[in-house]
């Protein structure tokens, strides 16, 4: 566990059996950290804390043809055939700014662990580099059953896009989009 990327949780973060301990004004709160790997390539993580368990995040995040339902700027998410099994999925979003609307194409291959992990890397699409992983982590919210979820992405834009300009829009939409799978997950399962 990264206690830099979990700053909102107590001094006391984890017990014995590796369930971590939020504070109480941990939950609607995105942590994030966007780290240079080169002068074309960053790391993001994002984090947020749910009052929800991890099954019932683990269904909102991979109901993924629904997802395009209630992400902010992700127009469509739909699911493909993958030669030899597995889990492909097409996404596009789209966002406006500067008066242009700029749009991003992926096909990502996914593996996943249920409950804890699921693994996506582009196979095809708009970036040079797209991977990462999103992880739930068990928590507790005082005696409340929560999840700590966390995305983490390995992007590099192709040549003709501006780096720090996909980064700052790309951590702007992970504050949107991590909000709005907590709102679900919170809403669905009232």
């Amino acid at each position: 566990m990264n206690h830099d990327i979990l700053a909102f949780t107590s001094s006391e973060a984890t017990n014995g059996d590796s369930v971590i301990r939020l504070s109480t004004d941990a939950c609607n709160r995105v942590k994030i950290k966007a780290e240079k790997f080169s002068p074309r390539q960053r790391r993001i993580v994002a984090t947020i804390a749910i009052p929800r368990s991890l099954e019932q995040v683990w269904k909102i995040l991979t109901d993924y043809e629904r997802l395009a339902d209630f992400v902010p700027n992700l127009t469509s998410s739909r699911l493909l055939s993958r030669p030899g099994g597995g889990i492909r999925l097409e996404q596009i979003g789209a966002q406006c700014f500067l008066n242009f609307k700029f749009c991003a194409r992926v096909i990502l291959d996914m593996t996943e662990v249920f409950p804890q992990e699921i693994v996506f890397s582009m196979v095809e699409g708009d970036f040079k580099k797209f991977m990462g992983r999103w992880t739930l982590q068990p928590a507790l919210l005082g005696e409340q059953v929560a999840t700590v979820l966390s995305y983490e992405l390995m992007v590099q834009p192709p040549l003709a896009m501006p780096v720090q300009l996909i980064e700052h829009h790309i951590c702007h939409n992970l504050t949107q989009n991590l909000l709005a799978i907590c709102d679900r997950t919170t809403h669905q399962f009232a």
